[in-house]
């Protein structure tokens, strides 16, 4: 039966509209293989057109059979660099002792690229021997500083591998360590800390781990110092623990009243490069005891701060904390160079309360967390430590938790200054001190309210007092002064002066 003609030229007409449909996703799904032929083309081209110089690195040496420790570290750097994803291929590997971690390889023909001071290079794996291929004119330029950048970073990564152990003076006969791996879990990620001085803080470290070259020059001995200060419990052990593990560096943790001014120096030279010194509550050792004068401490602490037996090791890191503030404390002690970066911990406010939030309980928000923030504005003020418990106790109920915290943010007596709302700022200083202001400092300033300086409630109490005073000089004036009414009129002075903080 013959076919319609009005039918047949619509079926010629979908089934060529069906086709161009078709070229067209054919099209576009091999655009990728297309830019990727055009790529290699565009390689094969260039290094036809260029002169290499090809090395051989042997994973073992001719002759003695020895492994090569170039190719180990040179394989490990190649394993880490970013455009090995972009590889031809790769090998992916996991690691036996953490789950879910997961390693890249350089496949065996294949290749990947690097750059380095404006030049291009590229690994190739020839199976026991990494081939580096260099254009000749950049060559005598680049080869063997390259060489010693990709030596430098597989060492550190390796640093960073390894097992990270503390270090602890025993007995004050003989100087003598005694030690144990270092398992402490804090990271500078973990820790609850105003993220603008977090970020200040991990960018000096990082600075200081590309130092070396730069401290040679200046003919400084390669070690930076810390002062972490603060109340107790406000995170500065655990800060130091965290500031070690992003180094990777070992702990040596000092008691200076462990140690003789002889055995202090010995300890000190006994320690590893890329290492934390770690020596805490210096404020309570400078204030002497046992018969041991101030001074003498103090003259103790800078010999170790900025002797000579200090200058006998590199890449060290000098951690001091004090678990009070810098007044009273010998402003050489203080000074840069020997304490190069302060670092000021504070209490709680609403800011760190969430980050401790986040990290204990999982929450970004919370239909309490407007009483929270109201007790904080309050003025009242509660250490990371408090915080930590109460959400550590109550991890399987946020909502208690937070009551919990409201309920303990009511108890706390802190002084209602105009200053107490403000959250922490911070301020840096031309010697290069990163400085944390908080409200509890500023409270404890002579110009604070409740510090005993002339606040807002300031003009009361000084009248209260002047007349008292008054009260007892005619007391005395006529003979007797009663006991009772005396400490009745500083009680009634005392309560009106409490209930109007009140």
């Amino acid at each position: 039966m013959p076919l319609d003609g009005g039918g047949g030229g619509a079926a010629v007409m979908f089934l060529a509209y069906a086709a161009l449909a078709v070229a067209a996703l054919r099209a576009v799904l091999s655009y990728k293989s297309a830019a990727h032929a055009a790529r290699r083309l565009w390689r094969w081209a260039d290094e036809w057109a260029q002169a290499y110089q090809y090395y051989e690195v042997p994973r073992f040496v001719t002759g003695d059979g020895a492994e090569n420790p170039l190719f180990r570290k040179a394989a490990a750097y190649v394993a880490s660099l970013p455009s090995l994803e972009d590889a031809d291929a790769a090998c992916v590997l996991s690691s036996a002792s953490k789950s879910n971690d997961f390693s890249l390889q350089l496949g065996p023909g294949h290749t990947a690229h690097d750059a380095f001071l404006g030049a291009r290079l590229a690994w190739t794996n020839g199976g026991e021997r990494l081939v580096l291929r260099v254009r000749r004119h950049d060559r005598t330029r680049v080869l063997r500083p390259y060489l010693q950048h990709v030596e430098s970073v597989a060492d550190e990564m390796e640093l960073r591998r390894r097992e990270l152990r503390l270090y602890a003076n025993t007995g004050a006969v003989a100087p003598r360590w005694a030690s144990a791996p270092f398992t402490h879990p804090a990271t500078l990620d973990t820790v609850a800390m105003d993220p603008e001085l977090k970020t200040r803080v991990r960018s000096d470290l990082e600075s200081f781990l590309k130092g070396r070259a730069y401290y040679h020059r200046l003919g400084r001995v390669w070690r930076r110092s810390y002062l972490l200060y603060g109340p107790p419990g406000t995170g500065k052990s655990t800060f130091a623990a965290a500031m070690a593990r992003f180094l990777g560096y070992d702990v040596y943790d000092i008691d200076l009243s462990r140690a003789g001014t002889d055995d202090l120096r010995a300890l000190l030279l006994d320690t590893a490069p890329r290492s934390l010194i770690l020596v805490e509550d210096l404020d309570r050792y400078l204030r002497g005891g046992d018969g041991e004068t101030s001074a003498a401490r103090a003259a103790r602490v800078l010999g170790f701060m900025d002797g000579l037996s200090s200058c006998c090791g590199e890449e060290r890191v000098m951690v001091f904390t004090m678990s009070g503030g810098k007044e009273g404390v010998d402003p050489a002690v203080l000074r840069p160079g020997r304490l190069d970066v302060h670092i000021h911990f504070t209490m709680c406010d609403f800011d760190g309360f969430k980050a401790l939030a986040s990290n204990y309980l999982g929450l970004k928000d919370h239909k309490l967390y407007p009483q929270v923030e109201e007790g904080f504005h309050a003025g009242a003020r509660l250490t990371p430590a408090e915080l930590g418990e109460i959400m550590l106790a109550n991890r399987g109920s946020p909502s208690r938790a937070l009551r919990t915290v409201i309920s303990a943010l009511q108890h706390v007596v802190a002084p209602r200054t105009s200053s107490a709302a403000r959250p922490p700022r911070l301020t840096s200083r031309s010697s290069g001190h990163l400085e944390e202001s908080s409200p509890a400092a500023e409270s404890q300033s002579p110009g604070a309210g409740g510090g005993g300086g002339f606040g807002k409630d300031a003009p009361m109490r000084e009248f209260k007092k002047l007349y008292g005073l008054i009260k007892i000089r005619s007391r005395k004036e006529g003979g007797v002064v009663p006991v009772d009414d005396t400490a009745s009129a500083n009680g009634r002075g005392s309560d009106a002066s409490t209930e109007k903080d009140r």
